[in-house]
């Protein structure tokens, strides 16, 4: 969070608002871990303990890589990790607030896009590699699939841990219709419709039966899968869009530069001696 001597009045008071954020999320995150460690509730100890990391690492790349990551998109960072990790694991707003995880999906599609698009502005910016100047909408595209790579991988990540530890990180849904070619009568290859699918009834290994009482059909997270996908989907073009005009302006526009990292200059630039 350190800034260059040259920063303007309007700079530093956008660095206190900075460290304002970060030091009441951080007092918070303390807070909730010692009285979940009173509640002997370890899971959550350690989800506070992460936080406590995750906080960590806008500052130690910009001390160890040297990049200057806006403030805005830093304390938006920390809202992130802050609304995903405590308020909707341990304090579960994913269930009490049902659009929760689609608004935290969108806003990682625009955030990773901001990041992709960085990355290839820097080294578009690179005086060593002029040879390698990218268009605007070639830079659009790159910080785009940048952001869709991320969310995939993201997915493939809760598809592992809830097949191997059956935490339910894709959020099942209840439908009342399904299509499938497992249904077809005669064994071919023709989807079969079910509609008005009122509950799932389940057949123990030794006969009994329970049903659920769910209104419809159990879906196990493929529409949760896709939903994500497609919100963040939203999230990377509203942003590549942004970048695009960013780059064809070169610069011009306020808005994208307080989402997209720059490299720090080195001690001897801009030196007068």
């Amino acid at each position: 969070m350190r800034r260059g001597k040259g920063d303007s009045p309007v700079s530093g008071t956008r660095n206190k608002a900075l460290a304002v954020v970060y030091f009441c999320l951080r007092f918070s995150v303390v807070g909730i871990l010692i009285a979940q460690a009173f509640n002997r509730d370890f899971e959550s100890v350690f989800l506070c303990v992460l936080t406590l990391v995750l906080f960590l690492i806008p500052n130690f790349l910009e001390r160890r890589l040297r990049i200057d990551v806006p403030d805005t998109l830093e304390i938006i960072i920390l809202l992130f990790i802050y609304a995903a990790e405590i308020l909707g694991e341990i304090r579960a707003y994913y269930i009490t607030f049902p659009y929760w995880d689609t608004m935290l999906h969108t806003l990682n599609g625009f955030l990773c896009a901001a990041i992709g698009f960085s990355l290839v502005d820097i080294l578009n910016r690179n005086a060593k590699l002029t040879r390698f100047s990218l268009t605007p909408a070639y830079m659009a595209v790159v910080a785009f699939c940048f952001s869709m790579t991320v969310g995939v991988l993201w997915e493939f990540f809760e598809c592992t841990i809830d097949h191997f530890f059956l935490l339910d990180m894709q959020k099942d849904t209840v439908v009342n219709l399904i299509s499938s070619v497992k249904l077809d009568p005669n064994g071919g290859n023709v989807p079969t419709a079910i509609r008005d699918i009122a509950d799932v009834i389940i057949v123990h290994s030794d006969g009994t039966q329970e049903a659920l009482g769910l209104g419809g059909y159990l879906d196990i997270g493929l529409l949760d899968t896709m939903k994500d996908l497609f919100v963040n989907f939203i999230g990377a073009v509203v942003f590549s869009v942004i970048g695009y005009f960013y780059v064809k302006r070169r610069g011009r526009g306020r808005f994208a530069r307080r989402f997209i990292p720059q490299v720090m200059p080195s001690d001897t630039d801009g030196d007068p001696t």
